[in-house]
């Protein structure tokens, strides 16, 4: 976004932000930080985020004349691979809050034609697994050969609101009587992808908990040959966003099923998050890199890593990262309210320009912008305003529902507008 506030590889993708957190958070040290009251609020008194009818109305009128505009493109009859995710989810993601918000059941609607769009171009693999595969160069340490293969973080972005649309269904009699053999079928076929990634051996348990890898497997196109090493060395680890991501498709099956092992896959990898989360200026903020390796199939041969080690130059990867751990705040996994109230202070007194209106952020590490991402070296981490009133003042200020980023406005409303029986 060219605004710097939100993330565009975020694009639509918005944490479940609860509310009723208390914002009298404190430090080890005695010292708060997270100052989440508005400076004429007494101390402790709770920040209550609210919108108001007008607002409400004027984002959802904005929101839905940008959604269906750009539902026109149609991404679902053609992306593959890990297009699927950046593409067709953000698009789920707002027909599923768009009914969260209105109760209009042609936002369910829209949710299936596009999934079953996707669904319908599914390729039956030779381990008997269906997959989107897309084109990919060199999947193992130097290869060059040309695999045609599918993507773990594309399916969980679109499997995601697929579960959460059809845990609603199966949870409200009015919609299960309509619309219960659809949603059935998308959580089948959650369960069977998470297994086809659990039998490639793409999950890999390390010290601190577990992380999803990247393994050599897809059919190459010179030879049409399957190549397929489970559970060798012959991989690499997800960057951060990308888990976070994965993570936040186990909560929700976590959520609609209640089955130990999508919580336990979470809570390991969200460990690993915070172990690499490191502290700075006398333990005030936060940072972080984009990628960190996390065993020894990270390595090349020569000792050298497989991919760059460092603070990514853009912000909007980071606001991904803030929207898991805040998912995972939520479920009571790992994250304390220390955390949160680090990461708030990261954002509000260390990142933004201090302008409400005209809200800028810069990195999360102080560098210099890159000459790449000009326009984006910091975003506001969205997923934190509901939680402090300095944060939920730019949020509200800039916020543009008729945008890409802004797909998600009708979450927004749902959570924090007048109340209503929508979704219901």
């Amino acid at each position: 976004m060219s605004s710097g506030l939100h993330g565009g590889a975020a694009c639509g993708r918005l944490a479940a932000i609860g509310m009723g957190l208390l914002l009298a958070w404190v430090l080890p040290s005695g010292v708060p930080v997270a100052q989440a009251q508005a400076k004429d609020e007494p101390a402790g008194v709770a920040f209550q985020p609210s919108l108001d009818a007008t607002t409400c109305t004027d984002w959802m009128q904005r929101w839905k004349a940008n959604v269906v505009s750009d539902s026109n493109q149609r991404f679902c009859d053609k992306e593959m691979g890990e297009g699927i995710g950046w593409r067709v989810a953000p698009f789920l993601n707002s027909y599923y809050y768009g009914y969260m918000a209105t109760g209009d059941r042609e936002w369910i609607d829209r949710l299936i034609d596009w999934s079953d769009s996707v669904i319908k171009r599914g390729v039956k693999e030779p381990d008997g697994y269906i997959g989107w595969p897309w084109e990919i160069v060199g999947l193992s340490n130097d290869a060059e050969e040309i695999y045609h293969t599918d993507n773990e973080l594309g399916e969980a972005m679109v499997l995601a609101p697929m579960v959460k649309m059809a845990d609603k269904i199966l949870k409200t009699p009015s919609l299960k009587e309509r619309y219960g053999a659809k949603a059935d079928e998308y959580m089948q076929l959650s369960e069977q992808l998470f297994e086809k990634w659990n039998t490639r051996g793409a999950w890999r348990e390390v010290k601190d908990g577990g992380v999803w890898v990247v393994p050599v497997f897809g059919i190459i196109r010179e030879t049409t040959q399957w190549g397929y090493k489970p559970k060798s060395n012959d991989c690499f680890t997800l960057p951060q966003n990308m888990q976070n991501l994965i993570g936040e498709w186990m909560l929700a099956m976590y959520d609609a099923t209640h089955e130990p092992i999508y919580r336990e896959r979470a809570e390991m990898w969200w460990r690993v998050m915070k172990s690499r989360m490191r502290l700075r200026d006398d333990g005030k903020y936060f940072v972080w890199n984009y990628w960190d390796p996390a065993g020894p199939w990270d390595q090349k041969p020569d000792g050298s890593l497989k991919l760059w080690q460092g603070v990514h130059p853009n912000g909007g990867y980071y606001a991904v990262d803030v929207g898991g751990i805040v998912d995972a705040y939520e479920h009571g996994l790992v994250f304390t309210k220390e955390d949160i109230a680090r990461l708030i202070a990261t954002n509000r007194d260390f990142m933004w320009n201090q302008q409400v209106k005209n809200a800028r952020f810069r990195r999360i590490d102080g560098e210099p912008p890159d000459p790449n991402y000009p326009n984006t070296p910091g975003a506001l981490w969205d997923a934190l305003a509901p939680y402090d009133a300095t944060l939920w003042k730019i949020f509200a200020a800039n916020y543009d529902p008729g945008s890409w980023g802004g797909m998600g406005a009708p979450d927004w409303v749902a959570r924090f507008g007048p109340k209503s029986n929508a979704g219901q």
